[in-house]
């Protein structure tokens, strides 16, 4: 029932979230603009008055969405705490959509325009994979364990959200080392810096080191005034207008045959992502509907994509750390104004040349600490090795990456052969491993970290489900694979069925010797976790006999 209070739009907490949400936006915009120009190598004509200017409509539209929905909710249940669902532009997709459909459509054709209406018609078909799947994705969260959803979460945390921010820092200490110092002393230890927030703190004191340093000839962060007076050429106004006969007419199979292979898969990644992220907002106290959630960010992306944008809109991870800022309503409404005013005016290239990146990289690294250990503490103790298990795919994903990475910056090699996994398999680099570990991390993680929960509860029937489940996905390339097909990864597949004919036979012919374990003592994590280091672990919690 609705209460009668009327929540406030903005507190204090209000300015420390969205300096930091805001900062974070920018980073995505400005890497947006990066990949755009020096990537596709698209005129800033193009780029500054027609993408960019519907990206920002789309990521507004989002932020002040889901301000209204944060609105609602702190109506609905009279409290004060409440913290809006952070959202913006897909940061995996934005670099799947441009290095695996735009580029490939552009160097064949020659033609920019062909790349950027091949990414409208990527967004415009993972629209509807996004408003089909958010009626499925209930269904999904109520059966699968928490641990494996923070758990898959974590993975990603830990890997593409956090270990960039800090190799950065380290790179440029003098910035990034003393801005982390801001962060953790104010976020973590209390400090207060009278009344100013500390993520502007941050910013600030990472700026004017950064520019003092070039009096001393030291550079740090690569600031120059040539840069901040080049970025003044960008100036103007401009507003989306619709692209609607660019996007339909990129249905024909020219494009689709591309398009589909990662449409599909991202847009249930897309699912899984959005579904962990709405369960960390629950385990965080700020209940939102999943179903509602996802159909908002197909119907926004689909918007965006008619008006130009060829990225997708998602629900960011990273609620419980704004909340913890002391983030609720109004950064999220405030940050998609200061995103409309970025991208309609043309000063995305002035806050480049002005702020150095690597004054912001330790907000996203105080982000990926805490929905890392958010994990942890929220899920049962005795689920933590289901946790390990499921970030484990992130962080194989995340090697591939960069070995992927860096044999196409160092030697232009974009195809890695049997010759070449051969010889790096001689140097202890399991590179295939890591492709068929990391391949679809998400859905690995998910299905990974559930089955393990359930084994530990010792509900192998539910385990045994999610590793036919994992057969299925695997079998269709969604998992433990790199293309969308059918009889993808066969070894695989068996595995998990061989797994899941095990765990049904244990659960029908075998039980513990005591009882078995009830929800109740669940709940109160009497189930012990083995350990190695104090004996056998094969006889910690009761000898298992045949029925």
């Amino acid at each position: 029932m609705e209460t009668t209070m009327k929540p406030k739009i903005w507190t204090p907490g209000d300015w420390n979230a969205f300096f930091g949400f805001g900062t974070n936006i920018l980073v995505n915009l400005l890497t947006l603009t990066g990949l755009l120009r020096f990537v596709l190598q698209m005129p800033s004509e193009l780029v500054f008055r027609r993408i960019l200017p519907a990206a920002g409509l789309m990521m507004c539209m989002s932020t002040v969405y889901y301000a209204s929905l944060a609105y609602r909710l702190a109506k609905k249940t009279g409290r004060t705490d409440v913290c809006a669902l952070p959202s913006g532009i897909s940061v995996p997709h934005m670099f799947i959509v441009t290095l695996v459909i735009m580029l490939p459509v552009k160097i064949a054709t020659g033609d920019p325009m062909k790349g950027w209406q091949a990414g409208l018609t990527w967004v415009f078909i993972q629209s509807f994979v996004l408003m089909a799947g958010g009626y499925l994705a209930p269904i999904v969260r109520r059966i699968t364990p928490k641990a494996a959803l923070l758990g898959a979460l974590a993975g990603v945390s830990i890997t593409f959200i956090s270990m960039k921010p800090a190799l950065e820092m380290f790179m440029t200490p003098m910035v990034g080392l003393v801005c982390f110092a801001i962060i953790l002393t104010s976020w973590f230890g209390g400090a207060k810096f009278g009344g100013i927030p500390a993520g502007l703190v941050a910013i600030a004191v990472g700026t004017v080191i950064a520019w003092g340093s070039n009096l001393f000839g030291l550079n740090f962060g690569g600031m120059s005034a040539e840069a901040l007076k080049a970025s003044f050429q960008t100036f103007g106004f401009a507003v989306p207008h619709p692209a609607v006969g660019l996007v339909l007419g990129g249905l024909h199979w020219s494009f689709l045959k591309i398009i589909l292979v990662t449409a599909i898969p991202f847009g249930i990644y897309d699912l899984v992502e959005a579904m962990d992220n709405v369960v960390s907002a629950s385990a965080a106290g700020d209940e939102y509907p999943t179903t509602r959630v996802l159909t908002a960010d197909g119907v926004i992306s689909l918007i965006g994509c008619l008006m130009g944008n060829p990225y997708i809109n998602a629900v960011y991870i990273g609620h419980p750390g704004w909340k913890a800022m002391g983030g609720r309503i109004g950064y999220s409404a405030a940050t998609g104004l200061m995103v409309i005013i970025l991208s309609w005016f043309g000063v995305i290239s002035l806050m480049t040349a002005l702020i150095p990146v690597v004054a912001i990289s330790p907000i996203l690294l105080y982000i990926g600490m805490l929905i890392g250990s958010q994990a942890f503490q929220e899920s049962p103790h005795r689920h933590a090795p289901a946790i390990v298990v499921a970030l484990v795919p992130s962080l194989a994903a995340w090697a591939k990456l960069q070995i992927d990475n860096a044999l196409g910056a160092v030697s232009n090699i974009h195809h890695v052969t049997p010759d070449m996994i051969a010889s790096m398999q001689q140097v202890g680099i399991l590179y295939h491993g890591l492709s068929i570990l990391g391949g679809g991390s998400i859905l690995a993680g998910v299905v990974l970290g559930a089955m393990t929960t359930f084994i530990i509860d010792r509900d192998f029937s539910k385990a045994s489900g999610f590793a036919v489940a994992g057969a299925i996905l695997t079998f269709f390339g969604l998992m433990h694979g790199e293309e969308v097909g059918a009889f993808e990864n066969a070894p695989v597949v068996i595995a998990y069925l061989a797994i899941a004919t095990f765990l049904f036979a244990y659960s029908r012919f075998a039980m513990p010797a005591s009882t078995a374990v009830s929800a109740t003592t669940r709940g109160k994590g009497a189930v012990p976790i083995p350990s190695i280091a104090h004996g056998d672990p094969s006889t910690e919690g009761g000898v298992l006999e045949a029925r």
